[in-house]
């Protein structure tokens, strides 16, 4: 058996048999792996509430022959209690892990995801951070670390710079009036997607939701499931509607 010792994230998790849990982490060091806490619903689990959705851990674990890893010890990294207190806060973080369950990378290292989504977490701990945007600009980051960043400064059709009135994530960006297909794009909106790609979301987030963060949500939201080419359950049922541009 080989033991692993690594920092991780929960993800999801489900009942198995009559006491025990499949948990679904992404750990720093080695992607996504599926645990089975044995014994984990009993009351006298010491592993009790510590591998709940959302747990930021450091996790002990066995390697066996079979799909699974076992869980040996766990600790909390971060106890996320100003996350855990608030409905908004937990839904925005239920949104992201959900993305990044749908990451087809099992045994796969990618520090660089598991970093942007720790960051997140303690993102939405804080409670001088607004929530509502948190989950549209985790999509944005996403798409951009796995290069696939969207075209805000022109339109992505014929290359005009503007001015620019849709944004459309089958073709990848904002498209300019002639263009124009998929969501309708207001100026307010363009500008914040442009502050939260160009290094201002600190900013953004410290803010009261501004003028346009229904429209951006709903973007990162449609740039997200095109990229993986699925809905996602979570996300499109807090993302507020808006309107569609004419196609």
């Amino acid at each position: 058996m080989r033991e692993v010792e690594d920092d991780a994230v929960v993800l999801r998790t489900y009942k198995s048999g009559e006491s025990d849990r499949v948990v679904v982490l992404w750990t720093r060091e080695h992607g996504k792996v599926r645990v089975l806490a044995k014994g984990i619903r009993k009351i006298t689990s010491k592993l009790g509430g510590t591998l709940e959705a959302l747990a930021y851990v450091r996790v002990h674990l066995v390697k066996t022959r079979g799909e699974f890893y076992i869980a040996r010890q766990v600790q909390h990294r971060e106890r996320l209690t100003t996350l855990r207190s608030s409905y908004e806060r937990i839904n925005a973080g239920y949104a992201v892990v959900e993305v990044v369950d749908a990451i087809p990378s099992d045994d796969v290292a990618d520090e660089g995801i598991f970093d942007l989504l720790a960051r997140v977490l303690l993102t939405l701990d804080d409670a001088s951070f607004d929530p509502t945007l948190v989950p549209a600009s985790f999509f944005f980051r996403l798409l951009a670390l796995d290069g696939s960043e969207p075209v805000v400064d022109s339109c992505v059709n014929c290359g005009r710079e503007g001015p620019l009135v849709a944004f459309d994530a089958q073709v990848g960006g904002t498209l300019c009036a002639a263009c124009r297909s998929g969501h309708t794009l207001s100026p307010e909106g363009l500008a914040l997607i442009r502050r939260i790609l160009g290094g201002d979301l600190a900013n953004v987030l410290r803010e009261a939701p501004p003028p346009g963060a229904g429209e951006v949500a709903m973007i990162a939201q449609d740039s997200i499931e095109q990229h993986f080419g699925r809905r996602l359950r979570v996300a499109r049922s807090t993302a507020p509607l808006t309107p569609r541009a004419d196609r």
